[in-house]
């Protein structure tokens, strides 16, 4: 076995480890034996009964965590580009479960591995939760004179029912941590499972409003109604778990599909409330529990943070490309050192129309071909995409924007396939414009071999069209171009024949650069997963030293050398700054010497950029009347077959495919991607490996 093999193998083992303790945690034995022994053996005035917690739960996934960025580091600095000429196939066993099964709303596009790994999530809760009731039911407890028996075992169901969400929130935060090493681990990325998170965050909901109504009508029948209010200084807080419900609701009924699609902006900001809601949750379960899900809130807060550091420089923006389609290209200065893989997604924000909003769009660009400049696709389909368009048409010489990002895989797989089938609907084609240039610039290296690339766009009107010339950098494209085997099949679904009208020329427009503007760069320079594994180890380490010292020489004599009792809330408090604490300072000092280092590349970057602002004009190839002006325009559009007034039959072209090997790409309207992965799913074809390129099911 390879060291990498090996590594790896430790990563799985730890994690299963780790798995095992939440399948033995609601059972006897752990109650009754693993916990009273590892109580005995690891008591300590430092931590006063969070150890176990700590070393069991927390441990576990923050060594993956810490270890994993060194082990992404050394993997990104070994990974050869010549391995992508090898043929990379997926065996039969992993191809078929990566096979789309369920294809339906509102779970989306679901694999056979996805279901798997669902059923036994949903059997670990189901298992946890009878455990947690048979030993309940066995040893029930009165907790009120003349209470009845059914009364006590519906308060018992509400009690559990709690702890069972508690499980879900153990995994919730790690889809969403963007810059995670533990999702690149096992091959995904924060683009790719947050539906992972919407899954997990409609599961635990659905928990904690049965808990908290399940208590809400035993306070009732028992005329115990004033627990609801209760802060008790011993136990947990109720009135800490009934605002954290509160601030849930409106959270969770806006991220509802059809409410987020119509109203998204409401949806986008009221979730900004998970601050509130895991500061109350934390009341109200106490220090234990959170020590249990702590790894997960960690690394989110980490990576939080990094962002918000990150998104606090202004970026130089360099030129803007606009589409008579109304879509517009920005290409932004980049340092060199700052490496992504195709697909990868950049965050914006423009403060001039909006400081607050944050959206996502595809990098078109490759940072192989194109050193020096990242470039962004971004279709006018909304207000804030539509006040952009006008804002660049009104002759500006200077554009204040942010940035966050680049996320997105940590390999080019689809290189691997023999054959490449790409289905865009749309705008949808702008991940495979980063495909075919990442293509471009492997081809130009010897020996490589280059699969067969088939892309099928769905376009409404024939000035759509023009989207095709995003597939060639604003710099240009080597000759070489016409080796690829690439056949594009453009539908233009409205028209029936080509339109005779003079369409707008393509315009490209030139900024001024400013002093306050800075290169895009990984957020802590090119050893970015190295720096990364030393915040999440060292702000852990720290956060441990601070509790044991806050622990035994604050609440400690307080408990132990008075008739007080340190208050069941604080301690939890104390967790919460603690942890912030770390992240914080930890985070600040790391960031601010690579910010300092990626000033000085950044320096020199700058006065290579020419100052001189420049608007000029160009007419797309696409429309009749358009001189070819290089080898690489005659290659793309010799490729280019336009089928006008018809749709594309998706099953003809997909089962008529030969090679042995062929990966099926789709980007666009859901209906489009669902009907791509029916044909996938089908069973009629063994050779096709479908991925959905989407933020949404």
């Amino acid at each position: 076995m390879s060291s990498k093999g090996m590594v790896r193998a430790i990563f799985l083992v730890v994690f299963a480890v780790w798995l095992m303790i939440w399948v033995m945690l609601p059972t006897k034995p752990y109650k009754n034996t693993w916990t009273p022994n590892l109580e005995t053996t690891l008591n300590s005035t430092y931590f006063s009964g969070q150890e176990t917690n700590l070393l069991l739960f927390s441990f576990p996934l923050m060594f993956i965590a810490a270890f994993g960025c060194a082990y992404l580091h050394f993997q990104n600095k070994s990974t050869d580009s010549s391995n992508h000429s090898k043929r990379l196939g997926l065996d039969s066993a992993t191809a078929l479960l990566k096979r789309p099964v369920v294809v339906m709303a509102p779970l989306g596009i679901v694999s056979a591995l996805e279901i798997t790994f669902a059923a036994m999530f949903v059997a670990l809760l189901i298992w946890s939760l009878a455990n947690y009731l048979y030993l309940s039911f066995g040893n029930l407890h009165m907790h009120k004179e003349g209470e009845k028996i059914w009364e006590a075992k519906l308060r018992s169901v509400s009690l559990r029912l709690g702890y069972i969400g508690n499980i879900c929130w153990a995994f919730l935060f790690f889809p969403v941590t963007r810059g995670s090493s533990v999702l690149p681990l096992i091959g995904l990325t924060s683009e790719s499972s947050i539906k992972y998170h919407i899954w997990l965050g409609h599961l635990s909901n659905i928990l904690f409003a049965a808990h908290t109504i399940g208590f809400i009508i035993y306070w009732a029948i028992t005329n115990q109604m004033a627990e609801m209010v209760e802060w008790s200084k011993t136990w947990v807080s109720n009135v800490a778990g009934v605002i954290a419900i509160v601030i849930a609701m409106p959270m969770w009924v806006t991220s509802l599909p059809q409410f987020r699609r119509m109203k998204f902006e409401l949806f986008f900001y009221t979730h900004h409330l998970y601050l509130l809601y895991i500061f109350f949750y934390v009341l109200h379960v106490g220090d234990a529990y959170f020590c249990m899900i702590l790894p997960g809130i960690f690394l989110f807060l980490i990576d939080r943070y990094l962002r918000f550091l990150q998104s606090r420089q202004r970026t130089a923006l360099l030129s803007a490309r606009i589409l008579p389609c109304g879509l517009l290209e920005l290409n932004f200065s980049k340092t060199p050192g700052l490496y992504y893989n195709p697909t990868s997604i950049l965050f914006v924000n423009v403060p001039r129309i909006s400081k607050l909003q944050w959206h996502p769009f595809t990098v078109s660009s490759n940072c192989n071909m194109e050193t020096y400049e990242l470039s962004v696709v971004i279709k006018c389909q909304g207000s804030w995409s539509d006040k952009l368009y006008k804002e660049l048409g009104s002759s500006l010489d200077r554009l204040q924007v942010s940035t966050e990002g680049p996320y997105g895989p940590t390999s080019s797989h689809f290189l691997r396939h023999e054959c490449l089938v790409m289905v865009s609907g749309g705008s949808g084609i702008t991940p495979f414009i980063s495909i075919i240039r990442e293509i471009i610039f492997q081809i130009q290296k010897p020996n490589f071999k280059v699969p067969r690339v088939i892309m099928i766009c769905a376009f409404k009107n024939s000035a759509d069209l023009a989207m095709l010339d995003l597939l060639l950098p604003i710099s240009g494209a080597p000759p070489q171009i016409s080796q690829i085997q690439l056949q594009i099949e453009a539908y233009i679904t409205r028209e029936e024949e080509p339109m005779t009208e003079t369409h707008k020329p393509l315009q490209t427009i030139w900024f001024k650069p400013s002093p306050l503007d800075s290169p895009i760069s990984a957020t802590l320079g090119p050893n970015n997963w190295l720096w990364l594994g030393a915040i999440i180890s060292s702000s852990f380490l720290l956060f441990l030293l601070l509790l044991g010292i806050v622990t035994r020489y604050y609440i400690y004599p307080i408990d132990h050398n008075t008739e007080q009792i340190y208050h069941f809330s604080y301690r939890a408090l104390w967790d919460m700054f603690l942890v912030c604490v770390c992240i914080f300072i930890v985070s600040s000092v790391v960031f601010l010497w690579c910010k300092k280092q990626n000033a000085r590349e950044g320096n020199r970057i700058q006065n290579r950029e020419i100052a001189t602002p420049v608007t000029s004009q160009g007419v797309s190839p696409w429309f009749s009347g358009a001189e070819l002006e290089s080898l690489p325009h005659q290659s793309l559009v010799q490729a280019t077959k336009v089928h006008f007034g018809s749709r594309p039959d998706f099953k003809k072209t997909l089962l008529d495919l030969k090679e042995s090997d062929v990966g099926v790409l789709a980007c666009g309207p859901r209906k489009m991607r669902h009907d791509v992965a029916k044909i996938c799913a089908s069973g009629l074809a063994q050779n096709l490996h479908f991925e959905s390129i989407s933020f949404t099911l």
